[in-house]
């Protein structure tokens, strides 16, 4: 609904958290289609914005000469007013470990919608490449946006410095391209047959004494090996951070273009290094062997790229998260077009 000439949302709908903010304010930027966010995390312990969504706000409000209403911490109603430019660069500070992937979301998506300038150049300073609940920048790099630039918005991540939480500290160059031409739908129905399996360790320096990654590693490539007659190339490396951390993500490549994925692994206290091997083998599995070639994350990844396509796209995914529902209702809100979910027997379709 509208109030003026603002698309009214209503933040504490669907999974009602960051999610709609960050869809919400690419949408805004990418349809030119001033919003007003109200009841923002209402339904959360610690209501309003925090302070990751208030930066993801004022990176795209700068990055594309919006205006964003005052806000701060705890604030529970905002508005942009979207402009019609971009810059080509624009340096980022995070103080903290946010997450710089979902930091991305909004840019990535409101960057559809401009074919100038040529390239856009982030720096970011600070902020997490891993996190809980979020996208590790090698999960990115690995799956979602090598689905992306198959279809037309190519983004290339270069991580010169890593950051976990508590302290951050990552340092990051983020290239993305804006579609020249018309982006191509997508169709990832079938997982086909596996020609690679790959995976990325990173552990921290502060943990290299109990030899975590070579453990990590040695698992993991065992159990894959047991399980598959093809190339497993699994690497690890250990990196200087603020803050000790452990993250993994494996992805297996297959002949119809699909990427699946463990997702980002996190190494936690009570878990061995033997266990995490295992355990990101097993998050695999659970979508190879259902022949499922959309993960659970990717699927959040590609529903505004799908919806921003003028042609059908379709694609299989395991189960329908609140974060894809999230982004579905809002896509209803800016765009004049209708989307199917077909569930079928230990899987849904997704089709635009």
């Amino acid at each position: 609904m509208t109030k003026g000439d603002f698309l009214e949302i209503d933040g504490s709908f669907g999974e009602g958290g960051g999610a709609i903010l960050r869809i919400g304010a690419g949408f805004s930027v990418l349809f030119k289609r001033p919003i007003r966010i109200k009841n923002i995390r209402t339904n959360r312990p610690k209501p309003g914005l925090r302070l990751q969504h208030l930066m993801g706000l004022k990176i795209i409000s700068e990055l594309t000469n919006s205006k964003l209403s005052e806000c701060k911490v705890g604030t529970k109603e905002i508005t942009l007013n979207p402009n019609k430019s971009l810059k080509n660069n624009i340096k980022v500070d995070i103080g903290t470990a946010g997450n710089i992937g979902l930091l991305l979301q909004p840019i990535q998506i409101a960057c559809l919608g401009f074919q100038k300038p040529e390239k856009i150049e982030i720096l970011i300073e600070g902020g997490g490449t891993f996190g809980k609940y979020a996208p590790s920048l090698n999960y990115l790099k690995e799956v979602t946006y090598r689905i992306f630039k198959d279809h037309g918005f190519p983004i290339d991540i270069d991580i010169q410095k890593h950051g976990f939480y508590p302290k951050g500290g990552a340092l990051v160059k983020c290239t993305l391209y804006p579609p020249k031409n018309k982006i191509s739908p997508i169709f990832l129905t079938e997982l086909g047959n596996l020609d690679l399996i790959q995976g990325e360790i990173i552990v921290t320096n502060q943990l290299r004494r109990n030899n975590v990654g070579e453990r990590i590693k040695k698992t993991t490539q065992h159990e894959l090996e047991k399980k598959f007659n093809i190339d497993v190339k699994i690497e690890y490396d250990y990196v200087n951070s603020l803050s000790p951390g452990v993250g993994l993500s494996l992805w297996a490549c297959s002949d119809t273009g699909a990427v699946i994925s463990s997702g980002t692994i996190l190494g936690e206290r009570n878990i061995t290094s033997e266990n995490l091997g295992k355990l990101a083998v097993n998050e695999l599995m659970k979508y190879i062997d259902k022949e499922i070639p959309v993960d659970s994350f990717l699927s959040d990844q590609l529903i505004p790229f799908i919806a921003f396509a003028n042609d059908t796209s379709r694609i299989k995914v395991l189960e329908i998260t609140s974060h894809t529902r999230t982004n579905l209702e809002l896509i209803k809100l800016f765009l004049n077009r209708t989307y199917r979910i077909i569930n079928q027997k230990n899987h849904f379709i997704i089709e635009f």
